[in-house]
């Protein structure tokens, strides 16, 4: 084998190992400097709007029946209750996963 021959065959090699790192190598995040910030308003919105929604439920429902405002602090509290809900599984959702050098939680197996 000649050294040219020898050349050749490496930048093959090169040009197949840069193709297959180029597949499997994960793509760099190219989030812009306002995600976190509509992920933050995101979460505002939700738990506004729960609020808002049993205020509205509960004035309804004191206006319906007559009652003093009985309903809406009850229904103002389940709606806060639901937006903080609704912003957790948001939170959760958006969250990086979790790394795997952390030891498990009390009572959860380890993953192999």
């Amino acid at each position: 084998m000649t050294d040219s021959e020898e050349r050749e065959r490496l930048k093959a090699l090169e040009a197949r190992i840069s193709q297959v790192r180029a597949k499997h190598d994960p793509k760099p995040d190219t989030q812009d400097h306002h995600s976190m910030a509509q992920v933050g308003w995101r979460m505002v919105i939700e738990l506004v709007t729960g609020l808002l929604m049993g205020a509205g439920i509960g004035y309804g429902l004191d206006w319906l029946f007559g009652t003093i405002p009985l309903f809406l602090v009850v229904f103002t509290l389940l709606g806060f209750a639901a937006g903080v809900q609704t912003m957790l599984r948001s939170a959760r959702e958006l969250a990086p996963t979790a790394d795997q050098s952390t030891p498990p939680r009390a009572g959860e197996q380890k993953k192999d």
